[in-house]
């Protein structure tokens, strides 16, 4: 039988090596920031001047190679070419791919660019680093970067509310969350983490009011609080499309693209839309994809110009398609 004494000192330990587990994990945080605010590296500090002396350089494709974003940002169309390791721009969709300009061609497979109108930051997946850009004389300006970002960066958004990037690693379940500093220069002001799926390949995230979805990597697409990344829901989703690309709200029902089933296969490819991520597991919900054809493998989704836009790959010529969705009827074109 223990002495009082002791169970007391026990009492008293526990609280405290509680606490001590707290402080020691928010010093590994605080670290683990400070050790990528190290990292980041200016490239150009006078923007002005480096526009001035740059070239820029037309797209040498005439096709596209994987596409897995297009995005517009201000008055400006911007296309990730994964496989071509480079993102474009233009001032239209109609020109040919070939008279589009050159971003930047120094990626290795990124997947995602957004800006907030002054800087762009584009995820430099497999050379695990961050790109940050400026733009000046009607040029882009590669003038900083964060390199160590382990876990495969590979999804960007810029969040207007917050005037936050998020930014994603697919394998770590770390959270990149950036700033842009008054001096011009871009900040980490935090990591978040969703330890349930390091080590889980998930390609995106969506924000929807105050919650943040994580799209099923393997068994089940995750709800959090987006302030807090506590996890709140969970919905578990058939093995066929476990491999999810990318979830969209459209009209009150959620649209998402699968890539793979759990298996890596992609002939399980395909978009699905559903009323409510509760009916996923017992299969209420709908295929959508014989109104983009079919049989290539959807990517990412984005709207603006008041349409959707969505990326496949896998079929020669569909590209890019751009649909609208008016009383759940969906009208889709390709576009490149």
């Amino acid at each position: 039988m223990k002495h009082h004494s002791d169970i007391k000192k026990q009492i008293l330990f526990f609280p405290f090596f509680i606490v001590t587990l707290i402080v020691l994990s928010s010093c590994k945080k605080s670290e683990n920031i400070e050790k990528h605010i190290r990292d980041s590296e200016v490239i150009i500090s006078d923007i002005a001047g480096a526009a001035a002396s740059m070239e820029v350089k037309k797209n040498p494709f005439s096709d596209l190679s994987i596409p897995t974003q297009i995005n517009k940002i201000g008055d400006t169309y911007f296309i990730v070419d994964c496989y071509h390791n480079e993102v474009i721009y233009n001032d239209n969709l109609e020109d040919p791919l070939n008279e589009w300009s050159v971003f930047t061609d120094e990626m290795l497979m990124g997947h995602t660019i957004a800006g907030d109108g002054e800087v762009y930051l584009v995820d430099d997946t497999e050379n695990e680093r961050i790109m940050i850009f400026e733009k000046s004389d009607g040029k882009y300006v590669f003038s900083q970067q964060f390199t160590g970002i382990t876990g495969r960066p590979h999804y960007i958004i810029y969040d207007e509310r917050k005037k936050v990037f998020y930014a994603w690693c697919s394998v770590s379940g770390e959270m990149y969350l950036l700033k842009h500093g008054s001096d011009n220069r871009v900040y980490i002001a935090d990591i978040k983490t969703i330890p349930v799926l390091d080590g889980v390949y998930v390609r995106s995230f969506t924000i929807i009011g105050d919650d943040i979805y994580f799209v099923s990597g393997n068994s089940s697409i995750i709800k959090a609080k987006l302030d807090t990344f506590e996890i709140t829901e969970r919905f578990p989703v058939p093995s066929g499309m476990a491999g999810m690309v990318q979830l969209t709200e459209i009209d009150g029902k959620f649209y998402i693209t699968v890539s793979t089933d759990d298996n890596w296969n992609q002939d399980y490819a395909t978009i699905i839309r559903c009323d409510s991520l509760e009916g996923l597991s017992d299969g209420r919900y709908e295929d959508i994809y014989d109104n983009f054809i079919g049989g290539g493998t959807p990517y990412y989704i984005t709207h603006f110009d008041d349409s959707y836009f969505m990326t496949e790959h896998r079929i020669p010529g569909h590209s890019i398609w751009r649909f609208e969705v008016r009383d759940g009827v969906i009208d889709a074109e390709t576009i490149m």
